[in-house]
């Protein structure tokens, strides 16, 4: 497995680089964001740990950059952990979020748990099996969605999240419910993550966000997925 870590501070990255290494992993190292673009851009990378505060280009910067190109499962670092922070990083496309100071089993806890998950949607995706509810599909070779013959680009999460969704149609899922299946139990995390995926998921699917027509929200319960032209819940 294939890791590149990305923070100005080379210290850091001097000794995450040495504890990835000793776990078996592959790791290659950049210091600002525009250079972590480029490499993850060439690099096939099997994940991306990436600072928030970061000079040339910010974390959020380059993970937005990322985004339009790769859906690599990405882990965000800040010493900041207000949760207008974490959600800022959730809603650029990262997958997971660690505050500084920080224990590095935990990371590599998260590390393994991300690789996990992404390696079971990749055993799912060699059926080809292609998930169809109305005019909107759901690629399970190439983990994208497909709506009006144009593809759409996901990030792990929203994908795992829409997957949950589109196979369990018109079943209301809790917010609390929703972290757990699709960002694992052990998660620690705002409920409010889940919105900001959603509402991602909106803007990229929906004909028109403000009047979703799939991923419906049952007020005071949580979300649900519905084909065109069905009655709410």
């Amino acid at each position: 497995m294939k890791i590149l870590v990305v923070d100005d501070e080379k210290l850091l990255v001097k000794g995450i680089r040495f504890n990835l290494e000793n776990e078996g992993f592959q790791v290659e190292t950049a210091y600002d964001g525009a250079t972590a673009v480029e490499l993850a851009r060439t690099g096939n990378f099997d994940l991306i740990i990436l600072d928030l505060m970061m000079p040339v280009l910010s974390g959020t910067e380059a993970c937005m950059k990322i985004r339009e190109f790769s859906d690599v499962p990405v882990i965000m670092l800040t010493a900041r952990s207000e949760d207008e922070d974490k959600l800022m990083g959730f809603a650029c496309g990262a997958d997971d979020y660690v505050t500084k100071p920080f224990n590095i089993r935990e990371v590599i806890a998260r590390i393994r748990a991300l690789l996990r998950r992404a390696n079971s949607a990749g055993q799912q995706q060699r059926s080809g099996a292609l998930l169809t509810v109305g005019s909107l599909s759901l690629d399970m070779e190439q983990r994208v969605a497909i709506r009006g013959g144009k593809i759409i680009d996901l990030t792990a999460k929203e994908y795992d999240l829409l997957e949950l969704l589109m196979k369990n149609p018109r079943r209301v899922y809790s917010r609390e419910s929703l972290m757990n299946l699709v960002w694992g139990y052990s998660y620690v995390g705002d409920y409010r993550t889940v919105d900001v995926h959603v509402r991602r998921l909106r803007e990229k699917l929906e004909p028109n966000p403000a009047e979703p027509v799939y991923i419906m929200t049952k007020w005071g319960v949580g979300y649900y997925f519905q084909g065109e032209n069905q009655p709410a819940i």
